[in-house]
């Protein structure tokens, strides 16, 4: 099949070539002539010979030159080297060339992510099967509905959804988000909840390589694999441990006596990314998932590691001065991850081969998948205990306001402390009351204050509106009675509650969509997508845009998985994801809160029920991020770096005294100015290896976070780095070489770094000698379209890296090659092509739900102005004119006012605050005008 992937795209881009020919005598017209004339290639029809991120030459030279046609021969994909995709040295002076270049970059994500929704989508609840043999006149990944996410007997909703007979959610639970994440989809009620299990990403017969469990497998990694093989502890400290110039002056992380300011903690930085940043993903992930069990793994202890290291292909053990010299713990120890089914899996045969339905080991998810604030307002009875309302008003969240409080700012409050009585661990005894306490960090804790602060400011305005017009239609409606209007005087404090839980958390899944993202993936191209993302190319609400949503809406509802999946997701970037089925694009179609059609008929799962895979986990294991030491500022004098704070000194209840003492403004600046750290290589904090536990039964109470990383990653069997590449559509590395940039001159200090890095990589996973005869991998072909085996491309019986062998997540850090401007690596990014999207069609919330008769009609607008104004940037941003200002910028207005000074120069509250980003995603450390005499511009 010949698809067209983004029609809007491919118009505009045909008519730039059209302009090329017309102005431009260059010679790689030719090339462009040769790309249109051939079409669009075709989407792959099995999974190993995918599209990778690999285009033909005349599309190469045609996007990007001679420049793009250099690197086709590297493993990374090619839209990172068109014109336009990088800072403005990317860019030429044709800016047809910068339009061909940005808009190819942005069809082959959408190749990408097409093909990732039809062969990475792996559930682990029973529907798998089903999805694979179909149904009698309906492909299998087009299913709606499963009788596996049904409430089973014994939940406390069972009987309000149909109970035996066939459930659907009514009434009261679909109007607001629930607790538990039942009823998101009415339809399939347990989908997403709390207790469901995690989902994967690859096939479950290529999860825990250790185990060997098919002779693909076996020959890929031979017998060299176990839980701590190869160590892991040896692993963090050879590869991650931060180097330091002054060892006395980080004592590992925890600084000097008296915070003092000359302490110092050497790190990688980041020069576009600051340290809210860095804080944000951990609040973002503790409202997504979490293995643990209120705070805890099981009560069964293990070894992690500082046994072993490898020599001449085989393990040998540590003797006293290996372990003295490697610098690790070989006393440490950790409690197993909690598993829900360890039992073999069934098997069933469909066409040509026998598949798993399942993973050979499942894991139970504990939060709520979506996308719900649930960090902020609990996933269950018992953490909702631990969510207090304001006695006078309990629309609004209980804060306390310090007696010294002065500013608008601070009379807003801070959330009050854990009661004895609250449902606790003793570790978390002094934190600040919320839905989800554990890992608490001052970080934490000001997102956490930030955002109960801006739920009590929509509750306010609602209530000032209330207040002027009472007999005003709240545009809310009760599925009871779904024509009756309720006014603003008739709204309950319950009921808004809920609403200012559903706008703070379409406003959470809008930062992180469309402000934290492009910063993280800092260029023209990602900046285009995530906002198209969320509200579509097309930017006018005009009858194009409204019969492009009429068609997605037909798409979504046929049993073709291709017109569901594939040419859904294509045609839905027109008008975006946010409002589909909502009916909002048509002024003269009539929505029903009483319609379950209309509240739950947007969404799309893409035939396997939605819930976050262990790979997701995976990439999102940043701790890298972290520095060491927070370089604290006091706002009044913010270019002034008073003390260094050791993180760890910030944790649980230690982040409360903090937080109240300091305040929420000066730790705005402090993080908002900060650089964060690179997702690199032998760039981990300090004190996560070396991080101190006081409840942990083993001799030396301390832990290395960066090894019990991999210890987890391989307990929920994630494939190693080299398979999970093949399995998510990208190429393969062939040696541990792969992973030095050639963008980069072999007599440049990265160059030589980049070296001495793929050396340590071989000394610590080591290489073998290969068998050609050894199939390895049946989720790839090579270059030549034969099966890939044991020596990677090499002669056979040569020595080779055990690439194959490498951790996913030493492999993602290893990758120096990246796009422009991304934090992360394009292995990680791959991995939320997929799944940032589906989280966004799958809730309905977000999509037929979105509308005021949920959110209310000030919910509604406040989500889509970013506050109850819509407020435009001056100037240009990044060629952009008439941009909004940012969704994070205007809370941080509305609940820090303090801030307004120096938010007034930021563009993106997650890039370095007095950082001058130039005129195109430009990635120089420089200060902007009025900053210039901020320390951390200073030159060592």
């Amino acid at each position: 099949m010949r698809v067209v992937p983004a029609l809007l795209v491919a118009c505009v881009t045909a008519s730039a070539v059209a302009c090329d020919y017309i102005k431009e005598k260059t010679p790689d017209l030719a090339s462009c002539g040769l790309e249109y004339s051939s079409g669009f290639r075709p989407l792959s029809a099995n999974r190993a010979t995918r599209f990778l991120g690999k285009v033909r030459e005349e599309t190469a030279r045609c996007r990007g030159g001679d420049k793009t046609v250099t690197y086709r021969s590297t493993p990374w994909t090619d839209w990172g080297n068109y014109w336009g995709t990088a800072d403005a040295s990317s860019k030429s002076f044709w800016p047809s060339k910068n339009l061909r270049g940005v808009n190819g970059a942005l069809v082959d994500l959408e190749y990408e992510r097409v093909e990732l929704i039809r062969f990475n989508l792996f559930d682990n609840s029973g529907t798998f099967e089903r999805y694979i043999t179909g149904a009698k006149g309906a492909d299998g990944a087009a299913t709606k509905q499963w009788t596996e996410m049904r409430l089973p007997p014994g939940h406390p909703s069972f009987a309000a959804v149909g109970g035996k007979g066939d459930q659907r959610c009514t009434g009261e639970l679909i109007r607001f988000r629930t607790l538990s994440g039942i009823c998101n989809d009415t339809r399939n009620p347990a989908m997403g909840s709390a207790g469901m299990l995690f989902a994967r990403n690859t096939e479950f017969e290529n999860t825990f390589p250790d185990r060997g469990l098919d002779s693909i497998t076996r020959n890929r990694h031979g017998t060299r694999l176990a839980l701590l093989s190869p160590d892991p502890q040896v692993i963090s400290r050879r590869l991650f441990t931060r180097a330091q110039s002054d060892s006395a002056a980080c004592n590992n992380g925890y600084g000097k006596p008296g915070y003092a300011k000359d302490a110092n903690c050497d790190y990688k930085k980041a020069p576009f990314f600051n340290v809210i940043a860095a804080y944000w993903i951990q609040f973002m992930t503790h409202d997504w998932f979490s293995h643990l069990e209120e705070g805890h793994n099981s009560n069964q202890y293990m070894p992690v590691g500082c046994a072993t290291q490898r020599r001449n292909g085989a393990d040998s053990a540590l003797s006293p001065a290996d372990v003295a010299k490697i610098g690790c713990r070989p006393a440490d120890q950790m409690e197993r991850a909690y598993a829900a089914d360890s039992t073999p899996p069934k098997t069933f045969h469909y066409g040509d081969r026998d598949y798993m339905s399942r993973a050979p080991k499942t894991f139970t998810n504990s939060n709520t998948a979506w996308w719900d604030g649930s960090q902020l307002y609990g996933y269950d009875d018992r953490s909702r205990i631990r969510v207090k309302r304001d006695p006078k008003d309990p629309a609004r969240l209980a804060m306390l306001a310090p007696a010294t409080a002065n500013t608008a700012g601070e009379k807003q409050g801070y959330l009050p402390v854990l009661l004895p009585t609250d449902p606790q661990n003793p570790d978390w005894s002094g934190q600040e009351a919320t839905g989800f306490p554990d890992n608490w960090t001052v970080g934490l804790s000001f997102l956490h204050n930030v955002f109960a602060r801006e739920h009590n400011q929509f509750v306010d305005e609602f209530r000032r509106q209330a207040a002027a017009h009472p007999n005003d239609d709240s545009g809310l409606r009760d599925p009871a009675a779904p024509t009756r209007p309720i006014l603003n005087k008739d709204v309950s404090a319950d009921v808004l509650f809920e609403v200012a839980r559903l706008v703070v958390a379409a406003e959470i899944a809008k930062i992180h969509t469309i402000e934290w993202t492009t910063q993280l993936l800092y260029d023209e191209p990602l900046f285009r997508g995530m906002n198209a993302n969320w509200n579509g190319l097309l930017k006018k609400d005009d009858a194009i845009k409204r019969l492009m949503t009429a068609v997605v809406d037909s798409l979504r509802k046929s049993n073709s998985a291709t017109a569901a999946n594939s040419w859904y997701s294509i045609l839905a970037s027109g008008p975006g994801i946010v409002g589909l089925g909502s009916g909002m694009g048509n002024q003269n179609r009539t929505w029903s809160i009483g319609n379950d059609d209309d509240v739950n008929g947007g969404t799309n799962h893409f035939g396997s029920p939605f819930n976050f895979p262990e790979e997701f986990v995976t990439v999102y294991r940043l701790h890298p991020l972290v520095p060491d030491l927070l370089e604290f500022r006091d706002y009044q004098k913010p270019d002034e770096i008073q003390l260094k704070i050791p993180v760890v000194e910030t944790f649980r209840g230690k982040a409360t005294g903090f937080m109240h003492d300091h305040g929420l403004a000066n730790w705005a600046l402090t993080m908002g100015r900060q650089r964060l750290a690179l997702l690199a290589l032998q760039n981990h904090p300090m004190f996560l290896q070396n991080l101190k536990m006081d409840r942990l039964q083993s001799p030396t109470k301390q832990i290395d976070v960066a090894a019990l990383d991999i210890i987890r990653d391989r307990e929920r069997g994630v494939p190693r780095f080299n398979e999970f590449r093949r399995q998510y559509g990208l190429r393969q590395l062939t040696s541990f070489d792969d992973f030095i940039d050639a963008h980069v001159g072999t007599t440049t200090d990265d160059y030589k770094e980049q070296k001495k890095l793929a050396t340590t990589l071989r000394e610590v996973y080591g290489q073998h000698v290969c068998d050609v005869k050894k199939v390895i991998s049946l989720s790839q072909v090579d270059e030549k379209g034969s099966a890939i085996n044991d020596c990677l491309g090499h002669p056979d019986g040569s020595t080779v890296d055990n690439v194959e062998d490498l951790d996913t997540v030493v492999g993602w850090l290893a990758e120096s090659t990246r796009p422009h401007g991304y934090a992360i690596s394009e292995t990680q990014f791959v991995v939320f092509i997929l799944n940032a999207s589906r989280r966004l069609y799958s809730d309905r919330f977000f999509t037929s739900s979105f509308r005021p008769e949920i959110y209310s009609s000030l919910g509604y607008s406040w989500v889509n102005n970013n506050g109850p104004l819509a407020m435009v940037e001056a100037g240009e941003v990044n060629g952009h004119a008439d941009q909004p200002v940012s969704p994070m910028k205007r809370v941080l207005l509305r609940t820090v006012p303090e801030l307004k000074p120096e938010l007034d120069h930021v563009i993106n509250a997650f890039d370095p605050w007095a950082r001058d980003r130039g005129s195109y995603y430009s990635l120089e450390w420089k200060p902007r005008k009025g900053a210039e005499r901020d320390e951390s511009f200073a030159k060592p």
